[in-house]
């Protein structure tokens, strides 16, 4: 049971590893790009290339139909990585054995939608993923399995799930074959990361440089980060911390520096709206922004 692309890797590992997917669960078809074409997420698309069975229901609290169908499938275990619809009890304890979450997070740090973008916007040096028994609580049964990862200093949020993606197919795998005694979760450290929204992608240059620079590298790539220069919204990819000072916006050099609440932060990748990303400096040749323009 899954969606995106961080579901993807362990779905293929469950297959490669010779279990008996009975079916294999994610959200339906949505329209999507510029042409609002209706496409299928990546789990669908890997289960279809692995000849395996789909569902997509719309939900699955109070849909009685789906939960006899998931009964009926005599499971040993349910997987569930990423899926994006909350499991009601019914299908919770149809299993024989359990539903096991795989979770991008070292637990109970993080809990809940986003803990990828989460653990590089509050600076942690380590991340992971966690094996779970999975209750009707959010990300609160106990631990099977755990695997850590560290934040290096310039990772981006798609750098990050890159590197737990393969990491979760790999503890999933094993938790299934080794069956490891579940261990509750610390009551202490307990941190929750709620489901990202296009505003929070917005910069505040009252902040310091290096909030702002955790917040451009953790919303990669998405919802992205954005400012405004001369009533425009403008995309700002990329971005590292530098000496400086001034008012917070404040573009200070020529090499696109802009002042922020603490220190400095060099743009180094920005894009327009409808245009090509481009690096600072070609941008400025095309788009010239001189020192003292502010940034809002």
């Amino acid at each position: 049971m899954g969606t995106p692309h961080f579901a993807v890797p362990t779905l293929q590992a469950l297959h490669a590893a010779g279990h008996e997917i009975a079916a294999v669960y994610c959200q339906r078809p949505r329209p999507a790009g510029r042409g609002h074409a209706v496409r299928r997420c990546p789990v669908h698309r890997a289960a279809a290339a692995l000849g395996l069975p789909v569902r997509t229901p719309e939900r699955l609290r109070r849909n009685e139909a789906e939960a006899a169908h998931f009964a009926a499938l005599d499971l040993d275990a349910a997987v569930v990585a990423a899926y994006g619809l909350l499991l009601p009890r019914a299908m919770l304890t149809a299993p024989r054995h359990s539903c096991v979450n795989v979770h991008a997070s070292l637990l109970p740090r993080w809990r809940g939608a986003a803990p990828i973008q989460a653990a590089i916007l509050a600076g942690d040096s380590e991340s992971g993923v966690t094996i779970m028994r999975m209750e009707e609580g959010l990300d609160t049964g106990p631990m099977l399995l755990a695997g850590a990862v560290p934040i290096t200093a310039r990772m981006t949020a798609a750098e990050l799930h890159d590197a737990l993606a393969p990491l979760g197919a790999t503890l999933a795998v094993q938790a299934l074959a080794e069956t490891p005694p579940p261990r509750p979760q610390p009551q202490a450290g307990v941190t929750y990361a709620p489901k990202l929204t296009r505003a929070a992608g917005r910069i505040e240059w009252e902040n310091s440089a290096d909030a702002i620079d955790r917040q451009i590298r953790a919303l990669n790539p998405w919802p992205g980060t954005d400012t405004v220069l001369g009533g425009e919204t403008l995309k700002v990819l990329a971005a590292m911390p530098v000496a400086g000072e001034g008012a917070p916006g404040t573009v200070l050099d020529a090499a696109f520096t802009v002042a922020c609440a603490s220190g400095a932060l060099r743009l180094l990748h920005v894009q327009r709206p409808g245009r090509s990303a481009l690096d600072a400096a070609a941008f400025l040749r095309g788009h010239p922004v001189p020192p003292g323009t502010r940034l809002g």
